[in-house]
């Protein structure tokens, strides 16, 4: 069964009753309490995300570099990377997904559970796919409505037949552990505010397109290099 993503939000105040709590603060300045309605900023929560992931795929390569570490591959390895870079990847499935900026965060624990179970290595081959299946995933077990497959098997730049395996490789990764309880997500929301504390322009203007935009065009399309093991 889903949860709403402000029901989540609203036990977190529920818990906080101090309504200057710093718990309550971090998660305005994140994001997570926009509604998708009207014009507005792309959530911050976007770009602390894909900061993170960045300089995690980052030390990750360089590591595996120097001691000649051979990553397992699986479905969600390319055969190189994506022409697009995970800040823009990030923004593209916001922008066209229409999912609350929660299911970031729950995307996060997903794809943290699913490296630790499987023991696989954030690499620029992967993270592309690790995204748009645990963003997706987390759309349905938090927002009230959501797309289908097909639909964000565009976003993400694969076929519909390869997110498919993408989910259920994934959901049998983890176990189906699906449920996300409100100290994990706070503690998921700690870790990337954190990550703004380390010198990093956080502040960005950047106006939220709406779904209505079509996304199909050619300068606004992506594609994700085919996976080496299928």
């Amino acid at each position: 069964m889903s949860f709403n993503s402000m029901q989540l939000i609203s036990d977190m105040e529920a818990l906080s009753p101090d309504t200057g709590s710093t718990e309550l603060e971090i998660y305005q300045t994140l994001g997570l309490k926009e509604s998708r309605k009207g014009v507005f900023k792309i959530p911050r929560v976007l770009m602390l995300l894909s900061s993170l992931l960045e300089r995690s795929v980052q030390q990750n390569e360089i590591l595996m570099e120097k001691t000649e570490i051979k990553d397992a591959v699986t479905i969600f390895h390319g055969l190189k990377p994506p022409p697009v870079s995970i800040r823009q990847y990030v923004d593209r499935i916001f922008k066209y997904s229409a999912c609350s900026p929660s299911c970031f965060v729950v995307a996060h624990v997903y794809v943290d559970r699913f490296l630790q179970q499987t023991d696989i290595h954030l690499t620029s081959l992967n993270v592309h796919r690790l995204l748009i299946t645990s963003v997706m995933i987390a759309a349905k077990f938090v927002d009230d409505a959501f797309f289908n497959n097909g639909y964000y098997a565009r976003v993400g730049g694969v076929s519909t037949e390869e997110l498919n395996r993408l989910e259920m490789k994934f959901l049998f990764g983890i176990d189906f552990r699906l449920q996300v309880n409100v100290n994990t997500f706070g503690k998921y929301c700690y870790r990337l505010e954190k990550e703004s504390s380390d010198g990093l322009q956080i502040e960005r203007a950047i106006q939220a397109c709406r779904i209505k935009e079509s996304w199909s065009s050619k300068e606004d399309s992506t594609t994700c290099a085919s996976t080496i093991a299928r």
